[in-house]
């Protein structure tokens, strides 16, 4: 069979041939000139874009003849299912999804549609992350820039990784990354997973793992509280002053999950207070960030843009799981990353 594969956001042309050369039976269609232009190296949303109505012919032309998509073309969420109605899978160049596809009401509209994420493909980026802000905190990064600032000398004593527990809330792909960097460093890790049953502690690089409901447990042992959970309606706000209250003095707290995971004001009061050491914060309850917000200016918190994720090499990771992907498709084999829409991950 033949197959229309059909570019919906940048990509390099490098990477396109990449896929256009995997199997005589796929037909790529790329036209960069119809896709918003990239504000920096893998970027899936791009500049403010309006296509001019030539254009914007051409594009339903090119959405009408596909059967596949690379990314979701986010200049026609809601009409997807009708201008593509011969789409049969989308692949998505993220991997947290979840809320997106309940937003488009994709579920029922596009009910013969597979979805799959970019699940695994920014584990490293996001795990290097979290490195850098346990050392930020703990090796006393900010005192040592300030101090510099202005020119004072005065020795100190830092903290080592080695020996403090981490732990880890979700222990997916990249929650298994990040459990390996801190074992690296001799961190004790601690997973908290949705499903625990089969599960060998060791194979995700854990020392021990807890199921949901020993979610308190785990937090009493938080010197660093990773999140990398999807965002579901049990997830939602999963952290508030009460969880907050049960790290220990002193702790690290980090999110790379969502930012609906977190009562945020219960996390600026935990850092206000002294009882969190500090915080690395990716993603936030409203993106981007409102100016107004008491997070940019405290000195305990490292505000990323929801960028740790995105690195240079992003675009080849994910061509290379999607080429994966397209082999499986055209062999009529299970595909990678497929996203459950009843579960929402």
């Amino acid at each position: 069979m033949r197959c229309v594969v059909l570019i919906a956001s940048y990509l390099e042309p490098e990477l396109v041939e990449r896929i256009r050369g995997l199997d005589p039976r796929i037909d790529v269609l790329f036209e960069p000139e119809l896709l918003a232009p990239p504000r920096y190296h893998a970027d899936h949303t791009g500049h403010p874009f309006t296509r001019t109505a030539e254009q914007e012919a051409r594009w339903l032309s090119l959405l009408a003849r596909a059967d596949v998509l690379f990314d979701f073309d986010k200049s026609h969420v809601r009409e997807l299912s009708t201008l593509a109605p011969g789409v049969r899978w989308i692949q998505a160049t993220s991997s947290g999804i979840g809320e997106f596809v309940r937003t488009a009401g994709y579920a029922t509209s596009m009910p013969n549609t597979v979805f799959t994420t970019a699940a695994g493909v920014h584990a490293q980026p996001l795990a290097e992350f979290c490195v850098l802000v346990m050392l930020s905190f703990h090796r006393k990064l900010f005192s040592v820039k300030r101090d510099q600032q202005r020119k004072h000398w005065e020795r100190f004593a830092s903290t080592d990784l080695r020996g403090q527990t981490l732990v880890v809330v979700g222990v997916g792909r990249v929650g298994k990354e990040v459990a390996r960097m801190g074992q690296t460093f001799g961190m004790r890790v601690v997973g908290v997973k949705r499903s625990t049953v089969g599960v060998v502690p060791a194979d995700l690089h854990l020392d021990v793992l807890y199921g949901p409901a020993d979610l308190p447990r785990a937090l009493a042992e938080a010197q660093n509280l990773v999140l990398i959970a999807p965002h579901t309606a049990e997830t939602a706000r999963m952290i508030g002053a009460v969880e907050l209250a049960m790290l220990p003095s002193g702790a690290v707290f980090i999110n790379i999950g969502r930012g609906a995971l977190v009562d945020e004001s219960a996390l600026v009061d935990a850092l206000r207070s002294g009882h969190l050491l500090g915080a690395g914060l990716d993603v936030f309850e409203q993106e981007p960030l409102p100016q107004s917000s008491p997070l940019w200016e405290m000195d305990n918190v490292i505000v990323c843009s929801h960028s740790a994720s995105t690195t240079d090499g992003e675009n080849a990771r994910i061509t290379e799981l999607f080429c994966e992907n397209l082999r499986r498709y055209l062999a009529g084999s299970p595909l990678l990353n497929v996203f459950d829409t009843a579960r929402g991950f």
